[in-house]
């Protein structure tokens, strides 16, 4: 299957740092893709919870490879694979995948990073890396739905500083002079939705304080000249063994083995930098 965006809503990306691509999942699929999350025992033993810095946490888990479960399918279909090589201009590979649970009255924040703020240190030269955010559940401002600085890719890595022990942030005065001259804006999206998102754009969320949970499931992929120079981290080049979209209902409700084929982590990855004022 060829890129699902057209020639514009690819300017678009590359304007804006994002783009919001509509139904891209139907109903069964998201729901295949939301009881994994819910039942996969390897997701439960793997869950983590990443702090702000005001009291909240965001369950979270993290694998680095796509095997043959519905959700390593789902990365692998031909819908996502074929349009992250179409925005990051080569052949990727399956660079890392993260469930996001904010859970209803308790789910935690994000404030303002890149992900290449992270990745960069990994071992990545360049931000030829993308996000693709699957909306499991309605997300809105009400439940911490992704915020973006429209534009702000286009700045290149910035720096980032201690906020907490599981998270770091950019400097607070890039961000405010970010701010003051750019648009920022809501990704608000229905369960089926993807919302791809270049990996130097500004994004946060706030903490989910609703009664609606907002789970997300988010694929990320990197162009295979882009491979990690290091290997301390796993998420260097494997072969991604593209599938037809009809996997994922073929497939059912298929969970993880127990070989642990997806290369869950038993942390996350939180480079060190200087604390906010140094």
């Amino acid at each position: 299957m060829p890129c699902i965006l057209t020639p514009d809503q690819i300017a678009q990306f590359e304007r804006d740092g994002y783009f919001i691509a509509r139904g891209v999942f139907d109903k069964s699929e998201t729901q295949l893709l939301t009881e994994a999350m819910a039942s996969d025992p390897q997701i439960r033993d793997h869950i983590l919870v990443r702090e702000d810095g005001a009291g909240g946490g965001t369950r979270i888990a993290l694998w680095n490879r796509a095997g043959d479960s519905v959700y390593g399918l789902m990365a692998r279909t031909e819908r996502m694979v074929d349009t992250a090589e179409a925005l990051l201009g080569g052949p990727v590979y399956h660079y890392q995948s993260k469930l996001t649970a904010k859970e209803a009255r308790t789910g935690g924040a994000w404030e303002w990073h890149q992900d290449y703020g992270y990745w960069y240190y990994n071992g990545c030269l360049f931000p030829q890396l993308v996000s693709c955010m699957v909306a499991l559940d309605r997300a809105d401002r009400e439940n911490g739905c992704l915020q973006f600085i429209k534009g702000s890719h286009l700045m290149g890595r910035a720096d980032h500083v201690k906020l907490t022990k599981a998270q770091n942030e950019i400097d607070p005065k890039v961000v405010a002079a970010a701010q003051a001259r750019l648009e920022t804006v809501y990704a608000e999206a229905d369960p089926g939705d993807v919302v791809f998102f270049h990996c130097n754009l500004f994004h946060r969320s706030d903490q989910n304080r609703s009664d609606k949970r907002r789970w997300t499931l988010i694929v990320c992929y990197n162009r295979v000249d882009n491979d990690t120079y290091t290997r301390e981290d796993d998420r260097f080049f494997v072969p991604l063994e593209k599938v037809e979209d009809g996997a994922l209902k073929a497939a059912g409700l298929k969970l993880a083995g127990a070989e642990n084929a997806e290369h869950f982590a038993s942390k996350p990855f939180v480079p060190a930098v200087r604390a906010a004022g140094e």
